[in-house]
């Protein structure tokens, strides 16, 4: 069986998927997704957020790529982390901050990220424009290549991500969504977990879901009139 450095290199080999994620060089930063701070999300539904969230730790476990989690605060106003991200990834590494705003401006976050020797980060929390944005220029200016995953964070109006948006594109960091990351590090169905990234498809993309029903009612209806 190929390993996942190895089959990067031939699909480099011709060309293809050269500016893509690399599942081997990438590691997931789930920022301050806390529940006290989902009370202010106004620019996506809080449901949809937490369903991306998911769908990304499960993704991680899946693909064995490495996930650190952290929080401001997690005893004040701003609430716990969302349980389900340690639930779905137990692999995950919780990284408590001093009440640093930003995460990048605490020596064991930084020193965690850097002890994968992982230079691919991808991004998500909330806010976006704080969370996110803060570590991920500072990350850029450390020398990592940074993605914001746009749908598994959310800011408190739709202006503030639209912002986030800009200041991203101009401070170099990458922004994505749920589905492009799940896609881009599934990159071939001729793979053993084809079958368990299909469920997840059905969490970045819900109406997926109903064509996975349909396919298998039609396949089983053909089966039946054998």
């Amino acid at each position: 069986m190929q390993t996942t450095s190895t089959a990067k290199t031939s699909v480099l080999a011709t060309g293809g998927g050269a500016r893509l994620l690399d599942p081997a060089d990438t590691q997931v930063l789930l920022l301050d997704h806390q529940s006290g701070l989902f009370q202010t999300v106004k620019d996506i539904p809080v449901a949809d957020l937490r369903r991306n969230v998911a769908m990304i730790a499960r993704l991680c476990t899946l693909l064995k790529i490495p996930v650190i989690t952290t929080a401001s605060e997690p005893a004040g106003s701003n609430g716990p982390l969302m349980p389900e991200i340690h639930e779905l990834a137990p692999h995950a590494v919780y990284v408590p901050r001093k009440g640093e705003v930003n995460a990048w401006d605490n020596e064991d976050f930084v020193a965690q990220v850097r002890a994968t020797g992982r230079k691919t980060l991808v991004m998500a929390g909330v806010w976006t424009s704080v969370c996110v944005m803060f570590p991920a220029l500072d990350a850029v200016a450390a020398g990592y290549d940074v993605y914001a995953v746009i749908d598994a964070s959310g800011d408190p109006s739709e202006m503030a991500s639209r912002v986030s948006l800009a200041r991203f594109v101009q401070g170099g960091v990458k922004p994505t969504s749920s589905n492009a990351l799940l896609s881009e590090m599934h990159r071939t169905w001729a793979r053993p977990e084809a079958a368990d990234l299909a469920q997840l498809y059905a969490l970045a993309a819900p109406n997926y879901a109903a064509v996975m029903e349909s396919y298998a009612r039609a396949q089983q209806a053909a089966r039946d009139r054998v």
